[in-house]
């Protein structure tokens, strides 16, 4: 060789070594464990012109099966099994060009720091608080802004911007969330939404590897898990396997030319959820529901592309061990591609059988909800295992009964034949029962400021079957009332969250007397709740409403409870006789607050009113 071309062929290794020095890697999962009931692991490697490398692994107990490239030059995706009994440590990923080694990097292998029967989901004895971080303490105001991303401002007056909340100030307020008796906090999600605006809501991920730092770090979402599992809380991760956000990494190099649905071409969906039930429906129609964009900004993902289905499965495994999670909430769940749903639910539930995931199912009609739940036997032979489905037809109908005059088919009898449509369920106890979420108006302002309906709603939602939920701040009867349906005004500030605020929901500064009134209902109510169990699993008897007057009870060998909504304006007293299917041999019935009365008198129940009973 001349020597101008050993110097032009020294120069160009140099190049290659140094567009691989390692600073544009990016190598997902970032880290993987030991001891995984499925051994495989699937690598996606980003760096400038790695398809042409070849891939060699060194290290105990982890073996390379296959490498593939991809339609972009920058990607290599690596099947890699992870013996049962490697040992932790990092496994050498060594690339070759031309049999020159050109970059090297150290992949860890971790210990899992706890056994998979011991991650325990969130069921029926739970109730959870729904959390919208950025609107519920500022616990580090110093990560407010952060310069690097693309939404730079702050401004707690408009409902669009960012306000400061973040991670750090959740954990702040952990201990009030213990006091209240809440066992399950669900913040929605708190990755990197690096977005020109409107990034607040977090579902638009740009990054599902990174928290945002307006956030805070990876490691205060640790401390937020570790502070919440010390007091027997369970954390709930949002995540988001149907779409991503525009400004995700990869959207300026994407791997395969199918990565995205209707790539280069985006269609916005249709929002047909009903064409996965539906025996006629359209293909046309169901390829657009589960292929279609949910907004422009939000990229469809193609889960039938089978390295993405790999991505986002090891993703929502990576966050579960990573935090030690008590749950997963899937948002737009019936969205995605429906085979690829049923390899997501089933390979989380294999690696963890106690673990539990609820999927988001906006529909009022129970047979599409109970379409998606683990244990449905459907026409179609479509099976699932989700444990757990959002009770949208219950909620509608809460809001209903408690806001309709009463006749023979509105009022109360909206929730009686509500909940007639149990039989549709494979396991009602799974359902996770709301009055209101971070995208629908404050229960406050659905039921018209009235303290009366707020507290029959809360004790509803806190004795019927099912996983509670709650939304932040309906403790203190935040509303939207003069801004239906904003978004950003029902995801308000939680008062007391940032330092000045004159009022404190934490503290009790400045509360209304019906704040303090729904507070402390709520509180009683809560921590009473965790010593029954019968709440949480046994079984349901309800009887007709009469009279603007609904009873119903939860009944086991050990434990009978009866409660009583009261829309009349008159104080009413209970038949024993009427309800004797339930009472039983009872002959007293001891309220929450430790009154007692003696059935055989009847059971008084004061006007407008919401009534929980112990039998005994």
């Amino acid at each position: 060789m001349s020597s101008s071309l050993y110097f032009t062929a020294t120069l160009f290794l140099l190049f290659i070594s140094a567009t691989l020095t390692g600073q544009d890697l990016r190598v997902e999962p970032p880290n993987w464990w030991t001891g995984m009931q499925d051994s495989s692991l699937q690598l996606l490697i980003h760096a400038t012109d790695l398809g042409s490398t070849e891939l060699r692994v060194s290290g105990e107990g982890v073996e390379l099966l296959a490498t593939h490239t991809a339609d972009s030059p920058n990607y290599l995706f690596a099947d890699l099994i992870v013996r049962p009994g490697a040992p932790a440590g990092e496994v050498s990923l060594n690339f070759f060009r031309d049999g020159q080694s050109v970059m090297t990097h150290a992949y860890r292998i971790m210990d899992r720091v706890r056994p998979a029967a011991d991650v325990k989901g969130f069921d029926a004895s739970d109730v959870i608080y729904l959390i919208t971080p950025d609107r519920f303490a500022n616990g580090d105001p110093e990560n407010d802004v952060v310069a690097e991303l693309r939404e730079t401002t702050i401004d707690r007056e408009k409902g669009f911007a960012r306000h400061g909340g973040d991670l750090r100030g959740i954990t702040d307020q952990l201990d009030y969330l213990d006091d209240m008796g809440f066992t399950a906090i669900w913040p929605s999600p708190v990755l990197e939404n690096n977005m020109p605006q409107y990034s607040y809501h977090g579902y638009a991920i740009t990054d599902y590897y990174a928290v945002d730092p307006r956030f805070g770090t990876l490691t205060d979402y640790k401390a937020l898990a570790d502070a919440a599992r010390d007091r027997g809380i369970k954390l709930i991760m949002d995540q988001v396997v149907n779409h991503c956000g525009s400004g995700h990494w990869w959207m300026d190099d994407l791997p395969f030319d199918n990565w995205i649905n209707y790539q280069g071409d985006p269609q916005i969906t249709n929002h047909r959820r009903t064409t996965h039930q539906d025996p006629n429906a359209a293909r046309v129609d169901a390829e657009r529901m589960t292929g279609g964009w949910f907004v422009s900004s939000m990229p469809d993902l193609n889960q039938r592309n089978p390295f993405m289905a790999a991505y986002l499965i090891q993703n929502s495994l990576w966050w579960i061990e990573t935090l030690g999670l008590g749950g997963v909430r899937q948002d737009t769940y019936p969205y995605p591609d429906p085979g690829f749903l049923a390899d997501w639910t089933c390979r989380i539930m294999m690696e963890y059988p106690n673990f539990a995931i609820v999927g988001e199912e906006w529909s009022i009609n129970p047979a599409v909800v109970a379409y998606w739940q683990r244990g449905k036997q459907n026409a179609n032979g479509y099976t699932s295992c989700l444990p757990s489905v959002m009770d949208f037809p219950l909620q509608q109908a809460l809001i209903e009964a408690l806001t309709e005059e009463e006749s023979w088919d509105q009022g109360l009898i909206k929730l009686y034949e509500a909940l007639a449509n149990d039989l549709v369920y494979s396991e009602p106890r799974n359902l996770m029962v709301f009055g209101e979420n971070h995208d629908m108006d404050r229960l406050t302002t659905q039921l018209g400021g009235k303290v009366d309906r707020i507290k029959m709603a809360l004790t509803y939602l806190l004795t019927i079957r099912g996983i509670p939920q709650l939304y932040y701040g309906s403790e203190v009867l935040l509303q939207n009332d003069a801004f239906p349906g904003d978004h950003g005004v029902i995801r308000t500030d939680m008062p007391g969250g940032w330092a000045g605020d004159p009022v404190s929901a934490f503290t009790g500064q400045g509360l209304t007397t019906d704040q303090r009134e729904v507070q402390e209902y709520l509180r009683t109510l809560l921590n009473w709740r965790k010593t029954m169990p019968v709440i949480a699993t046994g079984k349901t008897l309800h009887f007709a409403p009469e009279n603007g007057t609904y009873v119903y009870g939860r009944y086991d060998a050990d434990q009978r409870v009866l409660m009583v909504l009261n829309k009349s304006a008159e104080a009413v007293t209970l038949d024993s006789q009427r309800y004797g299917e339930l009472i039983g041999p009872a002959t007293r019935a001891v309220s929450i607050g430790g009154d007692a009365q003696p059935i055989a008198e009847g059971l008084s129940v004061p006007a407008r009113s919401a009534a929980v009973f112990v039998l005994e």
